[in-house]
């Protein structure tokens, strides 16, 4: 027979596990109008996070509000997922220089103050996870950075990735088109020899690659180890996927093709003529980073820049989200792109998706972010009316069921509301991208 006895722990330990493991009582947002994405709008609904993640939504008759909860009223309003911004210059960081067209060893997160006051602005108009990008000067800029933006005073604790030092904690960005074409070596003169110079670039990486699997773990025959080539390894492997900067229909078949010859993931950005060769993009199966202005210019390769091409993207089946490139959208005004999107023909359903989960999808994050359903992270917004509504505001913004931002907050509203005098350090955009992207 065996006796079970408690095991009685000291105060100690105890008082020690709360600490490293607090447990926090539930938050229960209930009576606004909510958008799961990932299923339909949920009148009346109520969802519950505790943790940092989501515990529940649905409809107030089938969601049982736990006695522990705070509970917020939201009567009237609507509910949103975190946004997503799959292209920003935030931050206040730099990329490549002009010592190379091709920059892949640098890091973008080795340039970002996480105090920057450009984050603020973004959590003003709901934005809760960006992709920070090095300019696109250059062929090949450098490794973006996805971040999530929590309160923090250094980049380790924005970062998805785990290892700061080792692990792959964004993209790859890439260009074509006339921002990298200078006529001074080593940079190219035209479109021919910016590709050229790709090819072989990524040559080299196979080479390294198969170096690599040849030595199969043993130390001794390994190649030097060389930054540049083991981020492009990545790249080839599949674990880093490549935001490509693209404008004209030219230069997005041109990316087409080297995806196909190096069999790397790629996002294609701005896509300024995608409209026109749509369905050669459904065809390679590539997903969309769109951008949406108001007022059109920066650059003679995006005079064909057109409300319609979100809707037309989506009427091929294409992947498709929205992006700022901030500064040249306000971040605080993300959520009109979309909006632009719907008045030239796109689906309501999928212009709030490109928002949102397609945005996550992008970025290979869709496991935790772009939607609000069970086990995924407590980021949404809350807004005061119809997301695609000129007279919406963002009222709040929660990153892992921590309220980040709160517009009745008059330190916060001036951020939502104030001119570029409010921000620290304002980007300088134009002096990084050399114009519209």
């Amino acid at each position: 027979m065996i006796l079970k006895r408690k095991i009685l722990l000291p105060l100690s330990i105890l008082f020690l596990a709360a600490q490293l493991f607090p447990q926090t009582n539930p938050i229960a947002v209930k009576g606004a109008l909510i958008y799961p994405i990932s299923g339909e709008p949920i009148n009346n609904g109520v969802l519950i996070v505790q943790d940092k993640k989501i515990v529940s939504v649905g409809k107030a008759d089938e969601i049982e509000i736990p006695n522990s909860a705070e509970v917020i009223d939201a009567s009237g309003k609507v509910i949103l997922p975190g946004l997503i911004d799959t292209h920003s210059h935030i931050g206040e960081g730099s990329g490549g220089d002009a010592s190379s067209p091709t920059n892949p060893e640098v890091r973008i997160l080795d340039a970002i103050d996480p105090m920057s006051d450009s984050f603020k602005k973004a959590l003003a108009g709901g934005i809760t996870t960006v992709n920070v990008m090095p300019g696109s000067g250059h062929l090949m800029s450098g490794q973006t950075v996805y971040l999530k933006l929590r309160k923090a005073k250094i980049i380790n604790e924005m970062l998805f990735c785990g290892d700061i030092q080792n692990g792959i904690c964004g993209g790859m960005k890439m260009a074509n088109g006339t921002n990298s074409i200078r006529n001074n070596p080593p940079f190219p003169g035209t479109r021919a020899k910016s590709v050229a110079i790709i090819r072989q670039l990524f040559i080299k990486a196979q080479e390294y690659k198969k170096k690599i699997e040849e030595a199969a773990g043993d130390e001794s025959k390994m190649p030097k180890r060389d930054l540049e080539m083991e981020a492009l390894v990545q790249v080839l492997n599949g674990e880093r996927i490549v935001h490509h900067h693209t404008h004209r229909a030219d230069d997005i078949m041109t990316v087409l093709r080297l995806a196909d010859e190096f069999g790397f993931k790629v996002v294609l950005h701005h896509v300024t003529e995608g409209w026109k060769v749509a369905d050669e993009i459904a065809k390679a199966g590539v997903p969309c980073s769109i951008i949406m202005i108001d007022s059109p210019g920066g650059k003679y390769e995006a005079i064909n820049l057109a409300y319609k091409t979100g809707s037309v993207l989506e009427k091929a089946g294409i992947d498709v989200a929205y992006h700022t490139d901030d500064g040249i959208t306000d971040s605080r005004f993300f959520i009109r792109s979309a909006a632009f999107g719907v008045r030239a023909g796109m689906s309501r359903e999928k212009a709030l998706e490109a928002i949102t989960l397609a945005g996550a999808r992008m970025l290979g994050l869709d496991d935790r972010i772009g939607s609000l359903e069970k086990g995924k992270d407590a980021d949404f917004i809350i807004l005061s009316g119809d997301p695609f509504s000129d007279y919406t505001k963002v009222e709040q913004t929660w990153i892992e069921g921590e309220k980040v931002f709160d517009r009745s907050n008059p330190e916060d509203k001036k951020f939502a509301t104030g001119g570029y005098e409010v921000f620290r350090g304002d980007l300088q955009h134009a002096d990084i991208c050399g114009g519209l992207e």
